[in-house]
């Protein structure tokens, strides 16, 4: 392994070398790179920096015998062939500046800007001493075509500039490159001597082409982990760079000579398209990967694929997908009506955690007959443990091996369930919280209904929609615990006082208080209602009897938790269940 120094080398070159270097087909730029977003004034001011020296930043480049998939043609520029390298030149972060720096310089085509021509110029008339003075000096020194195109006269404000321009003081930054001796010839015989301030202006863009240097971090020898995360840490341009835009790089196979070609994030997108629903549609394309992965762990014993951890997701290679791809679609579909349609959970964003997609849908691959009871166990069991037996990637390889000998027939055990009475007390509404997605994975599971049009399955109004402040209903509202509070003491954003309901019956009930507005809904079996919210019905007997115990409040918490734990208890069908209260120090 390379020596520190040697692995992370700062190095630099001058624009016009970078340049040449990129048109020379010497670097790549992979297809992760995110679109350019080229804004002319972005264009001015960076050249602007060049032009007084300032720093851009460093174009961070990994030099590695990895293939990739590459752009072929940036800015309208061919940059690159199929042809197998020895070693590739990947731009990792600085597509944005390069683009800018070819397009100005050399011209090309920008996308959505088809008809603008992006060469720069230069007016070599615009005077450097009053630029301290005026922040806004670049707009008039660097000119776009269309600053300076009068269309005879039609545009007033472009008439000065294209007579500069006929006179030949604005010029092509190109031009300065490549017939500087041309240039300053036509400025001579113009009658400007050497010392003009116009002359002067030529020599220095002349000097800022020849000697500004872009500077360099190049990576070598560095695994594509470290890759992400030192990209990741200086980055410029966007959002981080991520294993799974890796892996479709190095898995792209073009069609070519008749040869299938394989684009994985195409395949993905198709399936999200054609499959629909929230799971499909929103679950992120890592948790696709790592579910892939799981699969070909699978089928493919001898891979060197032990884990779903970055080092092993980039040892996937494209005739393994393509090798469990049809498979694998419906070991997904299988998991996401698992979720919706037997755990009546709507999306992704109350699942508990996300490794039950990578184990659930490994249970699902290939399985014929797969025992939806035991599975239904299996998640309110890892679920609603204290222990929270699902949070890491070693805890996910055991899921795997323990579903693995369920489906081979092999006898399964769960360990005594461990439930906090206390957690459930406690646990407030957090889309980020595992213990809460448990609790509001439970209500959902129930299919809860409207309380005022009782065949109304509330679920598709407010689960579907669910985010950071979703439509929850107090079941004793705020305003009301402020004049019970002094004999109540559990906290009122408890998810135990929570119910979904949808925004119009919410808004319907507001700050009433339970004895009131529960009586308006008590019609047509309001109680089966309740059991779906998984509400006790102690709390409809006091409205009925209008009056409710000073602790009402308090009882009521306790007796839902209670209520919970008898469900949780319920779903497990008989293994073990042990419920203690950290509150009181008990063990039932």
């Amino acid at each position: 392994m390379p020596y520190a120094a040697d692995r992370i080398m700062p190095t630099s070159n001058s624009i016009v070398t970078y340049l040449d270097n990129l048109k020379n087909k010497q670097y790549q730029i992979p297809t992760f790179q995110r679109e350019v977003v080229w804004e002319k004034d972005n264009v001015k001011k960076l050249w602007d920096s060049i032009y007084k020296f300032y720093p851009i930043g460093s174009i961070l480049i990994w030099k590695t015998t990895t293939t990739l998939q590459n752009h072929r043609m940036i800015g309208g520029h061919i940059i690159t062939d199929d042809i197998p390298l020895a070693e590739y030149n990947y731009i990792l972060d600085g597509q944005q500046r390069t683009v800018s720096l070819l397009t100005s310089l050399y011209g090309g085509e920008i996308k959505g800007k088809e008809h603008f021509d992006p060469t720069l110029y230069i007016d070599l008339t615009i005077s450097e001493l009053d630029d301290d003075n005026d922040e806004q000096k670049y707009k008039e020194r660097f000119l776009f075509w269309e600053d300076i195109e009068d269309r005879n006269g039609e545009v007033k404000r472009n008439i000065p500039r294209k007579k500069r321009f006929n006179e030949g003081l604005i010029i092509e930054l190109r031009n300065v490159k490549e017939n500087y001796n041309e240039v300053e010839k036509v400025l001579y015989e113009k009658g400007h001597h050497y010392d003009h301030p116009h002359l002067a202006n030529l020599r220095k863009i002349k000097n800022v082409l020849d000697n500004y240097r872009v500077s360099f971090i190049e990576l070598r020898g560095i695994e594509i982990s470290e890759v992400c995360e030192i990209f990741e840490r200086i980055n410029q341009e966007g959002k981080p760079l991520d294993i799974f835009d890796i892996v479709v790089a190095k898995t792209f196979r073009p069609s070519q000579d008749g040869g299938k070609g394989f684009y994985l994030r195409e395949l993905i997108e198709k399936f999200r398209e054609e499959t629909g629903g929230n799971f499909a549609i929103e679950i992120d394309d890592l948790t696709y990967l790592q579910m892939l992965t799981v699969m070909i762990m699978r089928v493919f014993k001898d891979s060197g694929i032990y884990n779903i951890t970055e080092t092993n997701l980039n040892k996937i290679r494209a005739e393994q997908i393509e090798n469990i791809w049809d498979d694998a679609q419906k070991a997904f579909l299988k998991t996401f009506d698992f979720f919706d349609n037997h755990l009546h959970i709507r999306g992704p964003r109350l699942i508990p955690y996300r490794y039950f997609y990578m184990s659930i849908s490994s249970y699902f691959f290939q399985n014929t007959d797969p025992d939806y009871d035991l599975l239904k166990r299996y998640f309110w069991y890892y679920s609603f443990h204290s222990d929270e037996l699902l949070r890491n990637t070693t805890h996910l390889l055991n899921h795997i091996r323990w579903l693995e000998k369920a489906r081979n027939g092999e006898k399964v055990s769960f360990e005594p369930l461990v439930l906090n009475k206390d957690d459930l007390r406690k646990t407030t509404y957090s889309s980020k919280r595992r213990f809460s997605r448990v609790i509001l994975s439970l209500y959902s599971n129930h299919q809860p209904r409207d309380w005022k049009h009782k065949d109304r399955i509330v679920i598709s109004d407010t689960y579907y929609l669910l985010t950071d402040k979703p439509n929850l209903h107090h079941i004793f509202p705020i305003n009301y615990f402020d004049e019970i509070s002094a004999h109540n003491k559990q906290n009122i954003d408890s998810l135990m006082n929570i119910a979904f309901l949808p925004q119009i019956t919410n808004l319907e009930i507001r700050d009433k208080g339970p004895l009131h507005y529960l009586l308006e809904y008590d019609y047509d079996n309001f109680e089966q209602v309740l059991k779906a919210h998984c509400i006790p019905l102690d709390i409809i007997t006091w409205a009925r009897q209008r009056k409710m115990p000073n602790d009402a409040y308090d009882q009521f918490v306790d007796k839902r938790v209670d209520l919970i734990c008898d469900i949780v208890r319920h779903k497990l069908k008989g293994f073990d269940c042990k419920i203690i209260d950290t509150s009181l120090d008990t063990t039932f």
